[in-house]
């Protein structure tokens, strides 16, 4: 009998066709009521505010302003540094000058700006976007939507009430060879798919070493850089680049790179929310790392008849099925096919010496989904459509990943009802549902 091997499969899937289907200051004055008509016409130029403008409010930005007819009017950041530094670089890049922001509800008042891109650290998202919807913006929000789950909800709410497209981070939305691998999946040729596999796998993950508190560096307003956020002394390792690791203002990698691969996962599954979720996980690749959320971290959401997992290991790689860094698989009775941000390939199963899936060529990205994230946005703007990733579909993933998290910190399985919006009989896993807003700053109401 003729031998059978994954390797040669995919030799030999490039020769052959594709198969069918692979295709200090208060708040701003609340509007009274929503606006569902266009604010600008396909010929207008879109003018935009970033709001946070460091790492990937910088490069969401720069994607923005080579769209043709956008235009950067607004820069806000808490850092002087950062906020002369990005001013500087605008200029160089479009010849433009921006007005420059420290406190972003100030940016808000400015009635030129038509639509606003949030990355501040996720403990602020909730507040700048329900803010600037509130001051008619239209809004391109890093992921995760938030950082607890009650945030979530006032931000499905508040786009609801006051009309805005919103376009959250989760850019493999709008990436031709994720969708087409979900189109993939969606045909049924993988056959009974029982488990989907989610994973990082991150070398480039290093130890933050414990640092002593200190003074906040000239130019940071560091109380407004904490905001909802508890008080606490400034510390290095939980500002720039690393705040994402400390509970307060991030959900470490599953809510970071999880919500990423989870939302594809979701995607193919069509899934919502598990009949229970369990998860494992510490610090155990840097045991004296100053970081509260775990560098590892392993976790299983139960659908009753197929299993959605995500795993994250840091400073080791690569990852699973020969990939890179990370990942994701979706594994059936027929075959897997498993997809990453550069390509997806198939793994199929042999019964009596045949291959049980028709070979298909492996589907390489375009390396550009972030661009198409961004144009989409702007195209949903002028059309008033739907958005590739739009705020409802960006709760589901922020919050079951949110879900794996609470199970981590609580140490057992939770069961939870979505309709309640709370866990099964679990006191102590339901505190973690709505955070404690720190004096001025309140749970919007909508």
């Amino acid at each position: 009998m003729k031998s059978f091997s994954r390797r040669s499969f995919l030799q030999n899937a490039g020769k052959l066709a594709t198969v069918a289907g692979i295709s200090s200051i208060p708040m701003v004055k609340t509007i009274a009521a929503a606006s569902t008509t266009n604010k600008v016409s396909a010929a207008d130029k879109i003018r935009v505010g970033l709001i946070g403008c460091n790492n990937m409010g910088w490069v969401n930005l720069k994607e923005h302003v080579v769209l043709p007819g956008v235009e950067c009017i607004a820069l806000c950041d808490v850092d002087d540094a950062v906020l002369n530094k990005r001013a500087a670089e605008l200029l160089a890049l479009t010849g433009s000058k921006a007005a420059l922001y420290k406190d972003f509800r100030k940016l808000l008042e400015n009635k030129d700006i038509d639509a606003v891109i949030i990355a501040t650290p996720d403990h602020w998202h909730c507040l700048n976007t329900v803010y600037a919807m509130q001051a008619g913006k239209d809004v391109f929000v890093e992921k995760p939507l938030a950082n607890s789950i009650e945030e979530c909800n006032i931000m499905v709410a508040a786009a609801k009430r006051y009309g805005r497209v919103v376009q959250v981070g989760q850019w493999q939305r709008s990436g031709p060879h994720w969708q087409s691998a979900i189109d993939y999946v969606h045909s049924g040729q993988l056959g009974k798919i029982s488990h989907v596999k989610n994973w990082l796998y991150y070398s480039g993950f290093k130890e933050i070493k414990p640092l002593a508190d200190g003074a906040a560096p000239v130019g940071v307003d560091y109380d407004l850089w904490l905001g909802p956020a508890p008080k606490q002394p400034f510390n290095a390792n939980r500002f720039h680049g690393k705040w994402r690791y400390f509970w307060d203002y991030g959900g470490g990698i599953m809510t970071d790179w999880g919500v990423h691969l989870l939302d594809m996962a979701f995607a193919g599954t069509q899934s919502t929310y598990p009949k229970s979720v369990m998860s494992t996980g510490g610090k155990f690749s840097f045991p004296q790392s100053a970081m509260q959320t775990p560098d590892t971290q392993f976790t299983t959401y139960d659908f009753e008849d197929y299993v959605v997992s995500w795993e994250h290991v840091t400073g080791s790689t690569p990852g699973l099925y020969g990939n890179n860094y990370c990942g994701v698989a979706f594994v059936g009775s027929n075959g897997t096919l498993v997809v990453d941000r550069e390509k997806w390939r198939l793994f199929p199963e042999v019964a009596n010496g045949q291959y049980l899936l028709a070979a298909v060529p492996e589907q390489r990205g375009s390396g550009n989904d972030l661009a198409l994230h961004v144009k989409n946005f702007i195209e949903c703007i002028k059309t008033r459509g739907k958005t590739a990733c739009d705020i409802e579909t960006a709760r589901n993933v922020a919050v079951n990943s949110q879900i794996g998290n609470i199970a981590m910190r609580t140490g057992r399985k939770l069961y939870w009802d979505n309709a309640a919006n709370s866990f099964i009989n679990d006191k102590e896993a339901n505190q973690f549902i709505k955070p404690d807003y720190r004096g001025q700053w309140k749970l919007p109401k909508i």
